[in-house]
């Protein structure tokens, strides 16, 4: 059952997107393999639910990655009050920001520069604000590297990061994914306020075993009357570093006993829930339902999947996809295997994390030191000459 308001509106408004889509309909720059996407020479647009013949719209063929770029989009948790502010002299980034602003009903713009941080940390605003914020930095890549967005080879995003990439990679328009983000957003906020929950930062000694301790945690919870307690490991972000997710009984026993565990370190997350968990089951339908409404088309870059770290292969799969994350554990660290596997010798592409923070990049020095080697963060905040917010 859709959460209230949320089925009445969803067709409507998806439809009132349809110009707007085509405005900003991605951030990759388009090249010889995207121009039959292109407006008319005539300046006229076609009709709304037209699509064009599959014959017109030839495929990218991909190349082995040795020389190439590979970009990555970081999840929720990498916000912060100012992000954006040295992004917004780059070609359509401001007209983002104002699309943004029409679509999710408030000043996203001004909420990521000032703030204030209790409001930006909230799901249902730092969803939307990193996804935004991600795409205006691969404007800045444009600009500033354009043979990295020329030759980008693969693309994956973490958690809500992977709308970004299937942007980027064509799959989905700008302004219909961001309707996408925020339907998400809004329905995990709702799930995660049925019971107390929340997640763990943990990293373990090689002999910590997550799952056990998981067991653990749930019959402590038992203990004290709770039916059906939910503890998982929620992310594999790298070797021993997990990210466990649940009832916050079960995350208090973890960290009450992480001697015992084998654990050297636990942190709690600033996040509302136990995302990616079976406790987001109530968020899945509305996210079905508003991917049944949006044009989903196959990506023309590889882009991975955090379900099982493989590539998409078609629309369909996309769909299932991105309503399966929402309760199953993010499998980052395999994902960054399926990307980085290559024979002995051959070189790795540079990658770059395009977006706020760096957590993908400490993640990727962990999984692979060789890969890490060419990576290179696409600030959000620095910038060389001055301007006004």
């Amino acid at each position: 059952m859709l959460f209230p308001g949320v089925r009445r509106t969803c067709r409507g408004k998806v439809r009132s997107l349809r110009s707007l889509c085509r405005r900003l309909s991605s951030t990759r720059p388009p090249g010889p393999q995207d121009e039959t996407r292109l407006p008319p020479a005539d300046g006229t647009s076609p009709p709304e639910d037209s699509e064009p013949p599959a014959a017109e719209e030839p495929r990218r063929a991909w190349k082995e990655p040795s020389g190439f770029s590979v970009l990555l989009f970081p999840g929720q948790g990498s916000q912060f009050v100012g992000m954006g502010r040295g992004l917004l002299r780059y070609p359509n980034v401001k007209e983002m920001y104002s699309a943004a602003e029409r679509i999710l009903g408030y000043d996203l713009l001004s909420l990521c520069l000032h703030g204030p941080e209790e409001e930006l940390i909230k799901t249902v605003h730092c969803q939307p604000a990193v996804f935004v914020a991600s795409l205006a930095a691969v404007e800045r890549l444009n600009h500033e590297n354009p043979k990295a967005i020329e030759t980008c080879v693969a693309t994956a995003g973490f958690s809500v990061g992977e709308f970004a990439a299937l942007v980027f990679s064509g799959a989905m328009t700008f302004a219909e994914a961001l309707y996408v983000v925020k339907v998400r957003a809004e329905a995990m906020q709702k799930a995660s306020e049925l019971v107390p929950s929340g997640m763990l930062s943990v990293i373990g000694r090689p002999q910590a075993h997550y799952k056990h301790a998981c067991l653990q945690a749930k019959e402590h919870c038992q203990s004290l009357g709770i039916q059906q307690p939910v503890c998982i490991v929620a992310n594999y972000l790298f070797p021993d570093g997990r990210v466990i997710a649940g009832h916050q009984q079960a995350l208090d026993f973890l960290q009450q006993n992480a001697r015992r565990l084998q654990f050297m370190r636990t942190k709690p997350l600033p996040v509302s829930g136990a995302f990616h968990t079976e406790l987001m089951q109530p968020a899945t339908e509305p996210v079905r339902e508003v991917l049944r409404q949006v044009e989903v088309r196959c990506p023309e870059i590889r882009v991975y999947s955090n379900v099982d770290g493989r590539r998409y292969t078609n629309e369909g799969h996309m769909r299932r996809h991105l309503v399966k994350q929402l309760v199953s554990p993010v499998k980052w660290e395999q994902t960054l295997h399926e990307i980085y596997e290559r024979a002995q010798g051959e070189m790795f592409p540079h990658t770059f994390e395009v977006g706020p923070g760096k957590q993908l990049g400490a993640t990727l020095q962990r999984c692979n030191r060789k890969a890490y080697q060419t990576y290179t963060h696409v600030d959000v905040v620095k910038n060389d000459v001055d301007q006004d917010d």
